[in-house]
């Protein structure tokens, strides 16, 4: 009788000892003496080995020299209790059949290795029991977005990766093109000429769904966008990738304390769901990364936020600094907050998440709705410890006119606009939204330090190996 494969996170839980089992996996380690090997299989189901048994008596010598870290087995055997410590059965194998063997080149033997050297051989590392906890924790993050939204009313909007508009107005933007690099036409004036380029004009990869989320918004009520984007930003800190997933939600009718409570209630339910579903992983993070994590996590679900007007926090800082607080950066009002005055203010001074509104204009986007003031905008960022800021959003300028206005008055070209503002003339309601980076939400949920080592293939400046 054919026995079929049991994941390894099924077979842990299985308490119906003497029955026959198939698992399958790569071997982790592999001990031993002359009669008896222990070898740890994981099949990337659980951050959790099972315990293979194999008496040496019972196979071939050159299947057991083949069973080396790294090889890749199918084991047939009885499942019974363990008598050792840390794990509570394991299985006494029968047979073992070897799919794939490794030799001793396999980069990922049993010893520590940098995150550094795990990067170089990106096509392997999530065979490591920390990038696959990291891994098993994405997935679980995109189950818990998709399931908030849907449940709420959420429509999800594909929005497109090839646009010719630049949300962000910063035109750090990869071009798309067909065009023969070496010998581009001009026109006189020495500029590209895009006529015969793939679409006719110049595209590049979006930075941001948030333009063609506000024209769904607009129809279906509420939407949220979830997909990659792109910046050619030439940055090599531990916070920025030029190719990174956003959450962007729009939302008809919406105030600026209804995005305020919507932000909040979304963050937490991200992070409970990490909690109740990702527990094992969180553990090992826990123990082998950042010992506070779960602490901290379950801090961020339990607390309150706090709303503050960006006035407000520059005088908290300011007088931090009086009191003699150093901070690399200048604080004044009208500067753009940089990540250790936005980690003060959560970690130092209220040591809790903090949602920052009421920006200055100069500082926020051309879409954000202006104030009473004429000064402030109604953006809205929300700082979370270790991370600074981790969704920026904002309520949209409704108005035609008003918008128009600041489009010229940052110089955007209009051609680009026509169908962002015709919005703004046929039925224009109140609304808001914000984006989430999804890797930055990683971060803040497994611990790592670096935003390289929460996505599977990091593109960064110089670098797109794999």
């Amino acid at each position: 009788m054919e026995i079929r494969r049991t994941r390894i996170a099924d077979a842990i839980k299985k308490t119906s000892f003497g029955e026959p089992i198939n698992v399958k996996g790569w071997v982790r380690t592999k001990r031993g003496n002359k009669s008896v090997n222990f070898i740890a299989l994981n099949d990337g189901s659980t951050i959790n080995n099972i315990q293979i048994v194999a008496d040496v008596e019972k196979f071939d010598e050159k299947i057991l020299k083949s069973i080396t870290t790294g090889a890749c087995i199918s084991v047939i055997g009885k499942l019974v209790e363990s008598m050792g410590g840390g794990q509570s059965v394991e299985i006494q194998a029968d047979e073992i059949e070897i799919y794939g063997t490794a030799d001793d080149t396999y980069p990922l033997q049993k010893k520590g290795h940098t995150m550094e050297y795990l990067r170089d051989i990106a096509h392997l590392r999530p065979r490591t029991n920390l990038f696959g906890a990291v891994l098993r924790i994405r997935h679980n993050m995109a189950i818990a977005i998709h399931k908030y939204f849907h449940e709420r009313g959420f429509y999800y909007f594909h929005s497109p990766i090839i646009t010719a508009s630049d949300c962000e107005g910063a035109g750090q933007m990869f071009q798309v093109t067909t065009q023969n690099l070496y010998n581009l036409k001009k026109d006189e004036n020495g500029n590209i000429k895009y006529d015969d380029d793939f679409f006719g004009k110049q595209t590049s990869l979006t930075v941001s769904g948030q333009l063609e989320g506000e024209l769904a918004a607009t129809a279906l009520g509420a939407i949220y966008t979830f997909g990659p984007t792109f910046r050619a930003e030439n940055s090599n800190t531990p916070r920025h990738l030029a190719e990174f997933w956003m959450i962007e939600p729009e939302v008809a009718f919406i105030d600026l304390q209804d995005l305020m409570d919507l932000e909040e209630d979304f963050i937490k339910h991200c992070v409970k769901w990490a909690l109740d579903n990702c527990m094992d992983d969180l553990e090992f993070l826990n123990k082998m990364i950042d010992n506070g994590l779960i602490e901290r996590l379950k801090a961020v679900v339990d607390t309150e936020f706090v709303r503050l007007p960006y006035t407000e926090g520059v005088k908290i800082l300011e007088e931090a600094i009086k009191a003699g607080h150093k901070f690399e950066f200048p604080v004044y009002w009208g500067c753009d907050l940089a990540s250790e005055h936005e980690r003060y203010l959560v970690e130092e001074h209220f040591k809790k998440p903090v949602i920052m509104i009421d920006y200055p204009k100069e500082i926020k986007a051309f879409y954000m709705k202006e104030n009473a003031d004429k000064k402030t905008v109604q953006g809205t960022d929300v700082l979370f410890p270790q991370i600074g800021e981790i969704i920026g959003g904002s309520v949209r300028e409704e108005n035609y006119e008003k918008l128009l206005k600041r489009i010229e008055e940052l110089n955007i070209p209009m051609k680009d606009m026509w169908w962002y503002l015709d919005t703004r003339k046929y039925g224009s309601c109140p609304h808001g939204g914000f984006g989430l980076g999804f890797e930055r939400l990683m971060l803040f949920v497994t611990g790592m330090q670096n935003i390289r080592d929460v996505i599977p293939f990091p593109r960064t400046p110089k670098t797109a190996n794999f």
